[in-house]
Formats: structure tokens, C-alpha cells, sequence
């Protein structure tokens, strides 16, 4: 994934998994496009991070700022995979 949407929530009352449903609605409801993957940073999972979310792949990255989900399309139309993220 080479594009995608920096989502921001440090609310430590809600889970997760809540936390990354809620970014994949806001990105489709902006966007159009329903997001397929979503890094995270390892820590912000808690040691809990789920795989998927409905539909949506969900890895870690250390590149990706604590409390912050990036979001976007993993691959093209064609089936062509993107560069993943470190």
C-alpha cells in the first residue's frame, strides 16, 4: 500500500478492533472505496491485534505512530500487489 488515510484515536476506553471499524467506515464514506488493509503500530494493539476486521487485513508497523491507523487499498483492480509497508 503506497496511499492511504492516517487515522488518529488514543481513546483507551474503546477496543481496537472498534477503533479500526470506525476508520473503514469514515475512509469509505469519504473516499467511495472500501479500505482493505490497515497497519497499526505493534504497541497499539496491545498485544491484541486482531488479523481482520470484517473484511479488513490488519498488520503491524512499526512505521506507523502509535495510536494511529493507516488505511487504504492493498491492491489494485488487476490483482497486482502493492508495496507493502516495513
Amino acid at each position: 500500500m503506497d496511499i492511504g488515510m492516517l487515522w488518529l484515536d488514543a481513546d483507551p476506553r474503546v477496543d481496537v478492533g472498534a477503533k479500526i471499524a470506525k476508520a473503514a467506515t469514515y475512509y469509505r464514506d469519504k473516499y467511495g472505496r472500501t479500505p482493505t488493509l490497515c497497519f497499526l503500530h505493534p504497541a497499539t494493539g496491545g498485544g491484541m491485534c486482531p488479523n481482520r476486521v470484517g473484511a479488513l487485513e490488519v498488520r503491524t508497523s512499526r512505521s506507523v505512530p502509535p495510536h494511529h491507523f493507516w488505511l487504504g487499498v492493498g491492491q489494485t483492480e488487476g490483482g497486482r500487489a502493492l508495496r507493502q509497508a516495513a
